[in-house]
Formats: C-alpha cells, structure tokens, sequence
C-alpha cells in the first residue's frame, strides 16, 4: 500500500503526459458508484445510464444550465470557451489554466473535500487521468454519438483522447540534404558526442514521456543496436536492459540538456549554423519554421521508432454541476461534425471560415497536433505524421515504471 501510495504521489508531482495504448474498461480496476453518484450519473445519463444521446435535448438542456466550469492543463482552453461562447451566448464558460499538476490537484483535493465545482477535466497527464480520475470514479468518460465511429476504439475508451502530439527528433536541413541518421544509436557514437540537444526531461512532462517509452521498448532498441553494429549489445554495469542503455549512453555522450523546448528546436533550426545538433523536442515546434525562419526536418525514418506519440484525454467531472453544457463542449473540442478528409481548411486556421469549420480544434490545429478522429484532415505541413512509425506511450507502464526511468536520469545525468 505505501509503495502504491509512494507512485501516485510521484506520479502526481510530475503530472505524466501518459499515451494511450488499447485497454478496455475491463482493465481498469474501478469503485462502484456512491449513492450520490449514482444518483447525478441517472439524472446526467451518464456512465451507464447513458443510454442513446438526443442532442436537441442536451442542447436545449445545456442552455438552460447557462454555464460549463473547464480544468485544463492548456491554456489555449480559454480561446476555445470564446468561441464556444459565440455559438452559444447563452452559455458562460470559465476556463481555469491549471496545468498538470494543478489539474489533478485541485480536482482530486476538491472531491475529497466534498466539492463539485467542475464540469469537465482535460489534461495530458493521462497515467493519473486513468489510473486515478477513471478508475476512482472522479470523471466520467463521455464520447459524443456523432463521432464515435469517427474515432478508433483505443483513444475513446476508457477515456476520450480530444488530441495527439509527439515527440520527434530534428535536424538541420540548411546543412543536411537528407536525414544524417537513420538509427537511434548513432547519436551515442562519437560523431554526435556534444550534438544532441533535449529539454530536460525532469523539467518537460512530453520529454520525460518520450525517454521513459524508449526505456520500455528494450527489445527493439537491442535488435536496433544489432542491426547498426552486426553485434549483440554489452550492457554497461548497472544497467539493466538496451532501453536503459541507450540513456545511459546518450547521457554519457555529453547531452546537451536545456531549460525551454523553443530553445531545443532553435539549436538544431536556426540557420547559418556550420555544424548543427539534432533535437529531441515536440513535433508541434516545426511550426517555427514558418514563425521564426527555422530550418528544421523530422528525422524519419529511424529504427527501431521515429517518435513518441502521447495524448490529452476529456471527461465530464463526477457529479458535474453543468452536464449537458459539459457534454456539448465535448462535442464542440472536436470540430464541426461536418468535417472530412475532403474538407479544406485554409490559414489562419483561429479565424473566419477556418475557426467555424474547426471550432474548439482550432487552437491545436497546427503541424505535429493530431485530432483523433480518422476524418479530420492534417494540417498544412504536417502529412509527415502519417508516414511516421512511432510508438505509443504505456498508461500503465508510466503508472508502475516511469519512476524508476526518472531516478535513473537523476542518477546518470548528475555523473
């Protein structure tokens, strides 16, 4: 019980940004509603009292609730809740900018406290959201009828995924005409000793994410290691599998560990550099190739994987003052239903026609953001994202391992 309790904590301080493998609700050891929630569940219809959803009465419903309280690890949610507001002026929508951490926090400490304040909790650390917030029946998953067959089964159960990024590796393409490397482990070798920059995965929750996928994904860095060097790899002392051994080596290669994500993807982007580093950074920063003139590509292909993709997950909060106000914003995170791979959207993508069309998608609507449904197409300069072979981050993994991949970074990166 105290280890159990030593992870939760752990896990809470860090706010995981935890991916989504398939698991069914089955997986998931979970309490069974109070008299309470059970009673708000058949009143909202929801949970297993959902039955089939009539929109026009949960609009109408929602309406006359007049408002939907939103605890968000994003602070564009604010710019979201403007235009759902101009949709539907009868609804005031209040937006609390909280970040990982501060979402689990103050969610979890308010229903301890006997507080419902909150009509809808959305953040990336989805290791908790799951494991925590599902399991202990703190939110409700609530996928909206007109997209479930839009969206595949492993990111709407058992929590609805409303987007996707990743983390990728970069490099210069001013310098490189091609991709300088196509297997994870030369950038251990000598050749790229002091030209591998990441932001400090201690500091960065998509960073820590991406270096503890790599370290569950032992088998296929080994065969990645075998494949470059024609031999079986020696483990260094103390180090217990090839995913491990690949940090150890990278550490050991002297990393370049930096403080802000901007300025990871800038030293591998910028131009007029003579000998460039590759970056390890999100996906979504190639947009500053347009905004800031840099000259960064995706290093793809890479065995054994070219990146790490990790999602932000929504759910209607336990005992929701707003729920059918709740279950339309729902819907409205995930763009005009009328949308289709033969929908095209042109820039600005946050205004006019665009932001009609994409409504609450429309602030994460941008290279290396991915919605998770299958007809919404890829914006402008991020087709790359589906010609890429990446891996998916393990809830679970996170939930019980995660913790040990930190204390060994700790350990290896303080040498």
């Amino acid at each position: 019980m105290k280890k159990a309790q030593r992870l939760i904590f752990i896990l809470l301080a860090l706010g995981l940004a935890i991916g989504s493998y398939t698991l069914a609700q089955s997986d998931i050891p979970r309490e069974d509603y109070n008299p309470q929630m059970d009673a708000w569940a058949k009143a909202a219809k929801l949970g297993p009292y959902e039955g089939e959803q009539d929109w026009d009465e949960i609009i109408a419903k929602a309406k006359e609730e007049g408002e939907v309280i939103i605890y968000s690890s994003s602070s564009r949610m604010a710019s979201v809740g403007e235009t759902f507001s101009k949709v539907y002026p009868e609804i005031k929508v209040t937006s609390f900018d909280l970040g990982s951490v501060k979402t689990f926090e103050k969610t979890v400490g308010e229903q301890e406290a006997g507080i419902y304040n909150a009509d809808i909790i959305t953040t990336g650390g989805s290791g908790n959201f799951i494991y925590d917030l599902i399991a202990n029946n703190r939110v409700v998953n609530f996928v909206p009828s007109m997209f479930k067959d839009r969206i595949a089964p492993e990111n709407r159960e058992p929590a609805l995924v409303r987007i996707m990024e990743a983390i990728v590796f970069m490099y210069n393409t001013e310098v490189n005409d091609a991709p300088p490397i196509s297997n994870m482990w030369e950038l251990t070798t000598e050749a790229y000793r002091g030209k591998v920059v990441i932001k400090d995965p201690l500091a960065s929750l998509s960073n820590l994410m991406g270096v503890a996928t790599i370290a569950q994904h032992a088998d296929e860095m080994a065969a990645a290691y075998k494949e470059m060097t024609g031999e079986d790899i020696v483990l260094s002392d103390g180090v217990p599998d090839a995913g491990y051994e690949f940090l150890y080596r990278l550490l050991h290669n002297d990393l370049i560990i930096l403080d802000s994500g901007s300025k990871t993807t800038g030293s591998s982007g910028k131009s007029g550099q003579a000998d460039p580093p590759v970056s390890i950074t999100s996906f979504t920063y190639l947009r500053y190739n347009n905004t800031k003139e840099y000259v960064n590509g995706i290093l793809f292909p890479v065995a054994p994987a070219d990146g790490v993709i990790y999602p932000t997950y929504t759910a209607i909060a336990a005992r929701a003052p707003h729920p059918n106000a709740a279950k339309l914003f729902t819907a409205f995170m995930l763009g005009d239903p009328d949308i289709t791979l033969d929908t095209v959207i042109e820039k600005p993508y946050t205004e006019g026609a665009a932001l009609e069309t994409l409504q609450g998608l429309a602030p994460y609507y941008e290279i290396g953001s991915v919605s998770p449904r299958l007809d919404v197409p890829l914006p402008q300069g991020g087709e790359a994202w589906n010609e890429m072979n990446m891996w998916v981050v393990d809830p679970e993994y996170m939930w019980f391992d995660a913790p040990k991949v930190q204390d060994f970074w700790i350990r290896e990166s303080a040498r």
